[in-house]
This record gives structure tokens, sequence and C-alpha cells, in this order.
């Protein structure tokens, strides 16, 4: 898949490249990105290179993931948000943001805009959010967002060799008030 452009109220949603190598690496140097994520740390030049300008290419090209940096009106980075393929119809949203752009709704508005088209291009009838207990920003914004907090999976995670908990959401196609690609039967 080509990648795509997306734009909300406050926002450019874009792929990344080259030219964004170095904000992606000097976001990726706050502590909390590192500590929440799963990024390589120390995070090091070369892997923003690689996120950049091979990962985030890689994941339109095949459709295995779709990344977008989000940007504000004044151009800089704002943050990241990518949707991974788990499973037929079924993709894994993360995101961060940087540390000068959080706590003013952008992470919010980039998901739903991420979700939304997730559900209406790409076939999408369940995107799952996941964040490692305590990491409770995380968990705001899929609240926010309308996901549905399902539960604790327990070692659900692996965090720089680490197993840990995670919470575990989601969200549906119908919690936006838009169609799946196929029926839902819920539990009775």
């Amino acid at each position: 898949m080509d990648p795509v452009t997306l734009t909300t109220d406050r926002l450019l949603l874009r792929t990344v490249g080259p030219r964004d190598t170095d904000a992606v690496y000097d976001a990726c140097q706050d502590p909390d990105i590192r500590r929440w994520t799963t990024i390589p740390s120390p995070y090091l030049r070369e892997h923003a290179r690689s996120f950049t300008e091979q990962l985030v290419p890689d994941g339109w090209a095949d459709g295995s993931m779709f990344t977008f940096g989000f940007f504000p009106r004044s151009g800089e980075l704002a943050g990241m948000l990518g949707i991974t393929m788990r499973a037929l119809g079924m993709g894994e949203i993360g995101f961060w943001a940087a540390k000068e752009h959080r706590a003013n709704g952008y992470v919010t508005e980039a998901a739903l805009a991420v979700c939304r088209w997730s559900f209406t291009h790409a076939a999408l009838d369940r995107v799952e959010w996941r964040a490692e207990v305590g990491n409770r920003a995380s968990r705001a914004v899929a609240e926010r967002a309308g996901f549905t907090i399902e539960g604790t999976l327990r070692s659900a995670t692996n965090n720089k060799g680490v197993r840990r908990d995670a919470w575990v959401g989601s969200l549906l196609p119908s919690d936006m008030g838009l169609p799946s690609t196929a029926p839902y039967l819920p539990a009775p």
C-alpha cells in the first residue's frame, strides 16, 4: 500500500522519511519514551535512521505496518503513531508523543484519525491497544479515544528483556459508528 496523508483540525499525519530522522532521534532521547515503549535503549542515531529509512517504508510497502508522524501547524514532529497488523482484520496501535507536545490532545486526535482510516481504508475490524501496566498516560489516551479496556494480560509484553503485564483494550468500527467488513456476533 502506498503511504497516505491524513489531516485533522490541528494535525497533519504523514509517513516519516529521511528528513525526519533527526526529529525522531531527538524525541527518542526522552527517558519516558524509552521506558514505556520497546524502542532500543540507548536510542542511537542508527536506530532512528533504520526506522525512518527502512522500517516505516517497508511496513507501508508490504502492508504490515502503517506508521504516521503527526505534526501540528508549527511543522515540528509532535509524535508517532502506528498500526501493526497482528491478524486478518486486526491491528495493534502504538504511539508516543514528544515531551514538549504532551497534554494537548494530539495523540488522541491522531489515534482517532488513524483508527477511522484503518476501519474505512485498511479493512480492519478491530484495533487493539496494549500498554505495560502502569503506563497511565497511554491508558488515558486509549480511554479518551473510545477504546474499551478489556483487562490485564499476564506476562504479555517483553520490554528490553523483561516480561511484563499489559493492559489490553479494543476499538471496533461500531464504536465509531462505522460498518465492519465482517459481521460481529458479540457473546450473549
